[in-house]
């Protein structure tokens, strides 16, 4: 019986998402993103836990303030001719934009996300450090109207998702610091080319499931395990770490591609401040990445532990495979087209 309520709401989180980004009419567009919220917040409580209850009631909470932001948005610029002024009309798109922001957790309306992701399990992490961003991001892709607006939420997404994941010992709390930082590079791709924002967010999902894959499979939750992992099993911490590099957009691994193709169309478009703003927040998110991978490589523990020796699931095979030679065959595959 749990298993099939978890798979009806999965289904309708998935409807709602592509209801949402398929939709026409904003009316419609709010419906979907409606069916979603409401399709996570069983999947995110929890019965025997009271943290994972706090969690969907921070985030529904949330989420129905910028669902109210975006329909009252909308509604006042339908009746925009008739009683207020044309000078409303980027007031109004700012607050519709605000609401996006909302929703997918950009900085400065990012509070919620972190704190949310703290109270919740590694699956529903999943979820919301990928799937949920794609609807709010694609409905902005569709609607940039204020580049400048846009810029800002770019430059304060970056700079805070770097500067406030130096301090943290939870390891939800730096994938959903890191997520921060990787919205601002999504958001700043947008205003190139649609393709270079898929490409980046399909990269992302498939670096950030492979972690959080990891991290579920061992148990892991806060880097003083990290130390205890990777002193036991030297061979999966190794592969671990350089998961972790190429999160942080570190050549020659996958997570370095769409940060290279962002760089170059940001340089052709002449924003040359955001790029240098950019780069130097991804230096200091691989500052503490390859703080806890160095440290957690060289410290040795005289405790054992009772893991798994390998990961000898396929899949994770797999994206491990993807997420460290993605680089070099698709540069292959680029060079032979």
């Amino acid at each position: 019986m749990l298993a099939l309520y978890k798979i009806l709401f999965s289904c309708t989180l998935i409807l709602g998402t592509l209801m949402a980004i398929s939709s026409y009419s904003w009316l419609s567009i709010w419906v979907g993103l409606e069916i979603n919220l409401l399709s996570i917040i069983p999947l995110l409580i929890n019965y025997k836990n009271s943290y994972p209850s706090e969690a969907a009631m921070k985030y529904f909470i949330t989420q129905a303030l910028a669902s109210m932001l975006l329909l009252m948005s909308v509604i006042l610029s339908m009746n925009l001719n008739e009683s207020l002024p044309m000078d409303s009309f980027k007031s109004l798109i700012m607050i519709l934009d605000s609401s996006l922001f909302i929703k997918m957790g950009a900085a400065p309306f990012h509070a919620w996300f972190p704190e949310v992701i703290e109270g919740i399990n590694w699956t529903n992490s999943m979820i919301l450090l990928t799937w949920q961003k794609l609807a709010p991001m694609v409905i902005l892709m569709y609607n940039i109207n204020l580049p400048l607006f846009l810029s800002w939420i770019v430059l304060f997404s970056s700079i805070i998702g770097g500067i406030y994941g130096m301090n943290q010992t939870s390891l939800r709390k730096i994938l959903a610091y890191s997520s921060i930082n990787h919205v601002g590079w999504m958001l700043s791709s947008m205003l190139n080319m649609n393709s270079v924002w898929f490409i980046y967010f399909l990269i992302y999902s498939i670096i950030s499931a492979n972690l959080i894959i990891i991290f579920w499979f061992f148990k892991i939750y806060f880097t003083k395990q990290l130390y205890l992992i990777f002193s036991a099993h030297k061979i999966n911490g190794f592969t671990f770490a350089l998961n972790f590099l190429s999160l942080g957009g570190l050549p020659p691994f996958l997570g370095f591609l769409p940060k290279w193709i962002t760089v170059n169309f940001l340089v052709y478009s002449e924003f040359y401040w955001m790029t240098i703003i950019l780069i130097m927040s991804t230096l200091i998110t691989l500052f503490f990445y390859i703080r806890l991978t160095f440290s957690a490589m060289m410290i040795s523990q005289s405790e054992m532990i009772l893991y798994p020796n390998t990961l000898n699931n396929p899949s994770i095979f797999i994206l491990n495979s993807i997420s460290l030679m993605g680089l070099v065959t698709s540069t292959m595959i680029l060079n032979i087209f």
